[in-house]
């Protein structure tokens, strides 16, 4: 355990660790993307209890806001994968769900119900956004547990108007995020992550000298996890020394999902 909290944030996290929680949650610690899958499928009931597992997490006032779509047509599958020539583990993967955001449910309520919607604002696309995620979250910390492997895919959103149209879905229903799902080819790695003292604050927020931590957690990573290629170079140039936050200023340097808000708006939600 101390070990891959080292290893994760960076020497000396682990050292306080109580031992006896360290069986508990060494799997959470040591987990990774799983990007290289065996063909083999996960069975129909394994699939329907990681959903259940992923569906009986936290959920906003118990709104349910949230749904998972698992694509089983062959033809669709092949759509989505040929949307990602560039994420091969995407078509290699046996599985493939997309967790959905689903504001429409309570709507329905309140008509059936001959209450006023009145809650038509920003936090209502926010709520089912939030419920979605945290639903993707569980499902893979339970499919990590049984041994699988998976990856979020948030490029779905890159194509939420085509998307919308293939899977039907009505206003105030909209993709979060897609999730490959199988039988890993061999144990995930472990991606560092900047030490606590950056990202959990007591009382006030505080950044200290993030600069400085930023330069710090590049040359830690890089020990581990250097990248293999730079991104962009026919337009960035090539770095001399290429770390995480020059990866990260570099992707979110050109546009991205520019459309996503009117997609929304499309929706029926609004946003004030």
């Amino acid at each position: 355990m101390t070990d891959l909290l080292d290893e994760r944030y960076g020497p000396g996290t682990g050292k306080d660790v109580p031992a006896e929680e360290r069986t508990t949650l060494q799997g959470m610690l040591a987990r990774g993307s799983c990007r290289a899958y065996k063909p083999d499928p996960v069975s129909d009931d394994v699939l329907r209890l990681l959903c259940a597992a992923a569906l009986a997490s936290p959920t906003k006032s118990d709104l349910q806001q949230r749904d998972i779509l698992i694509v089983r047509d062959g033809a669709l599958r092949s759509w989505f994968d040929g949307l990602f020539p560039d994420m091969p583990w995407i078509a290699d993967a046996p599985h493939f769900l997309i967790f959905l955001g689903n504001n429409r449910r309570q709507r329905q309520v309140h008509e059936l119900r001959g209450r006023p919607f009145v809650n038509d604002h920003l936090d209502a696309f926010f709520n089912a956004a939030v419920d979605a995620g945290v639903a993707l979250s569980a499902f893979v910390t339970a499919a990590e547990a049984l041994g699988l492997g998976c990856c979020p895919v948030s490029a779905v959103r890159n194509y939420s108007v085509q998307m919308s149209e293939r899977l039907g879905l009505p206003d105030h229903v909209f993709p979060v995020c897609g999730l490959t799902v199988g039988r890993p080819v061999y144990p995930p790695r472990i991606s560092p992550r900047f030490p606590l003292d950056v990202t959990v604050h007591e009382d006030r927020f505080d950044e200290g000298d993030i600069a400085a931590e930023i330069d710090s957690y590049d040359t830690r990573r890089n020990g581990t996890r250097p990248f293999s290629s730079q991104r962009r170079p026919d337009l960035f140039g090539e770095a001399g020394t290429y770390g995480w936050s020059e990866d990260k200023a570099r992707q979110y340097a050109l546009p991205e999902r520019a459309d996503f808000g009117k997609f929304i708006l499309k929706k029926g939600f609004r946003l004030e």
